[in-house]
């Protein structure tokens, strides 16, 4: 898998699973725009981390859910003339509660990141890759939306919804040279889990068949696997990182 030459927006993509794919391009000549929200330091931090690679990696600080900062985001990309290869929408946060107790805005802050993300994201990508009749998006979607989980209605929603959304995003691009894809991981040793107590933790890895976490560099992989040039037959396909879950 090589990306030199390419050039990949990773929302999300200073920590966790979003940090791990964003070194893995970077690690395969490509260059990345990598968005996060607020924490300036840490992004900045994560960079210069990187050592020589830091110079192909930019950084940019917007509201993925927010259309006219994501509109703006995209137009500043055409006006510099960075051609856009590959978007992964991996952005996501969780507020966990049991329905009848979920605060709306709860509810409300979940969808907005995870799915209307996804889709803004999407939407302005797909408008820049159609002019070159080439792309490859991949979301990062979740078991949770197919399974569900306890406490996780609004996030097992929004994950339901990116599947969907890819299926029918793919029918829509396939005949312009653009794949459209999801990676779900299943639990992976990430900041997104950090809360949990020590007793679900045991619970659930007992439960996966391999019966550890996931790293994020395996969903990585995965991820880079979907985005290169010879994964031009599949699309509309959600590929499982779950240990067997």
């Amino acid at each position: 898998m090589n990306f030199e030459g390419q050039t990949a927006v990773v929302t999300g993509g200073t920590r966790g699973i979003g940090r791990a794919i964003t070194e893995a391009f970077l690690a395969r000549g490509g260059s990345v725009v990598a968005t996060y929200r607020s924490n300036t330091e840490a992004a900045g931090a994560f960079r210069a981390e990187l050592g020589d690679a830091g110079e192909r990696l930019s950084l940019a600080s917007f509201d993925v859910a927010d259309e006219d900062e994501v509109k703006a985001f995209w137009e500043g990309l055409d006006e510099a003339g960075t051609e856009v290869e590959v978007l992964v929408n991996n952005s996501g946060i969780r507020r966990d509660h049991v329905l009848a107790m979920m605060p709306s805005a709860d509810w409300q802050a979940v969808l907005d990141t995870n799915l209307t993300g996804t889709f803004l994201m999407s939407k302005y990508g797909v408008l820049s890759m159609l002019r070159r009749r080439y792309g490859r998006i991949v979301q990062i979607t979740s078991p949770a939306g197919d399974h569900g989980f306890e406490g996780q209605a609004n996030y097992s929603a929004s994950k339901a919804g990116q599947v969907a959304l890819t299926r029918s995003l793919s029918k829509e691009v396939a005949k312009r040279g653009i794949t459209v894809n999801c990676v779900s991981p299943g639990f992976v040793a990430t900041e997104l889990i950090a809360d949990l107590d020590p007793e679900a933790v045991k619970a659930h890895k007992r439960s996966v068949p391999m019966k550890r976490f996931g790293d994020p560099a395996e969903v990585a992989w995965a991820v880079l696997s979907l985005a290169a040039k010879e994964a031009s037959y599949i699309t509309g396909a959600t590929l499982e990182v779950t240990g067997g879950l």
